[in-house]
């Protein structure tokens, strides 16, 4: 579960610094940049499709910094949000990558699935630096897993 879940991840990273290599197509139904804020904003029925994982999403948005869009202070997926690799989908309601701490947070009633099972819980956090991932029940209440014995 945890090589799924950093999978997972390792998206977020690509698709606010992709190499050229590995184009990141993004569709919305509508597109805006506020220069003034510093953010990308992608909104109504948002499509992120990197090589390796997809991700649906009512809103997007990347903040980024004064080197431009090269510079990607956070990453923010908002409303019924869904990541899918080949070995897995994660939902929640809110996705947040973060690239200078290299943290990922799923927040709002966040389910993980794989072929080794499935883990429900209020949050899950990956920490990119050290390969951790940490699910958390928070005050809604614990953490849920079912695992397939093989």
């Amino acid at each position: 579960m945890k090589r799924a879940v950093l999978a997972l991840a390792l998206f977020v990273l690509g698709a606010v610094s992709a190499p050229a290599q590995q184009p990141v197509a993004i569709t919305a139904d509508l597109f805006t940049v506020e220069e003034a804020a510093h953010e990308a904003v992608f909104t109504g029925n948002v499509v992120v499709d990197h090589p390796t994982v997809k991700v649906w999403a009512a809103k997007v948005v990347a903040t980024y910094g004064e080197g431009g869009t090269t510079d990607i202070e956070t990453f923010v997926a908002t409303g019924n949000v869904r990541l899918q690799t080949d070995e897995q989908t994660a939902t929640g309601e809110r996705a947040v990558f973060t690239p200078g701490d290299q943290l990922l947070r799923l927040t709002g009633h966040v389910k993980v699935t794989n072929a080794g099972g499935t883990v429900d819980a209020s949050e899950l956090v990956v920490n990119l630096k050290t390969n951790v991932s940490t699910f958390t029940g928070g005050s809604s209440g614990r953490v849920t897993g079912i695992f397939t014995s093989q």
